[in-house]
């Protein structure tokens, strides 16, 4: 297989979580933004311990179908590990990223990974959406992608995202928060497309979905298992209900 030329985030995550599904130039990339801004893996291990306890909290509220967008390397502790038996489609835009996680979840009983933008339902695989949207309420995973859509957008693929799915339906998501504004040169990093957001901003942008009483936190302070992880607020979040 051709070693890829440019770095991606989800392999660059796959690296910091301890994966094995990365290439030189991700470590690179990692690499070089953890010089202008510090250690990063206890901060994603953080952001997919969150995740999982979001799941598990859904999958006890009789969840058992998952819609997973932006989801990069289907590895360590996802979501088909964390709500084991429950019919998960993973879906991300980069189509390399799309190829390798299918080949991973390949042959596992009612879990998927078609291409698909969480701007844009409609284009994902028809039957496949049908099987975790259609009928009993759904969980959605939005996590690692609300910096990359500007305001407008992200109300709007949020707004088609309650209208998908029948009540009852949960939406767990994420978003980067402002601490990132402390270190100039990784930010630089992220390039102008890259938004951060106050917890009361990103309040606003969920339109018609109703936030649980947890609220928006940082994902360490959300519903931890023991003492939350002493790690920077970087991302903060929470679970929304239709």
């Amino acid at each position: 297989m051709t070693e890829p030329e440019t770095p991606s985030t989800a392999r660059m995550i796959d690296y910091w979580l301890g994966g094995s599904d990365h290439h030189p130039v991700d470590v690179a990339a990692a690499r070089a933004f953890e010089s202008a801004y510090g250690p990063c893996a206890d901060i994603f291990r953080s952001l997919r311990a969150f995740s999982g306890r979001a799941v598990r909290h859904l999958a006890a509220e009789g969840i058992d179908r998952f819609l997973v967008f932006g989801a990069g390397i289907p590895t360590r502790g996802n979501v088909h590990e964390q709500a084991p038996g429950a019919r998960v489609l993973y879906t991300d835009i980069d189509p390399l990223i799309v190829a390798a996680g299918a080949a991973i979840v390949a042959g596992m009983d009612g879990v998927g990974y078609v291409r698909g933008d969480a701007t844009d339902l409609a284009a994902i695989d028809p039957a496949a959406r049908a099987e975790v949207l259609d009928g009993a309420p759904a969980g959605l995973v939005f996590l690692g992608l609300a910096a990359f859509l500007d305001d407008a957008t992200l109300a709007r693929a949020l707004d088609a995202m309650y209208d998908a799915v029948p009540p009852g339906s949960r939406l767990a998501f994420d978003f980067d928060a402002t601490e990132l504004e402390a270190y100039p040169q990784a930010l630089a990093m992220m390039g102008p497309a890259f938004h951060m957001r106050a917890p009361e901003r990103f309040a606003r942008l969920l339109g018609r979905w109703t936030l649980t009483g947890d609220g928006i936190v940082p994902v360490a302070r959300w519903r931890p298992d023991g003492d939350p992880e002493r790690v920077p607020d970087a991302f903060w979040g929470g679970v929304a209900v239709k």
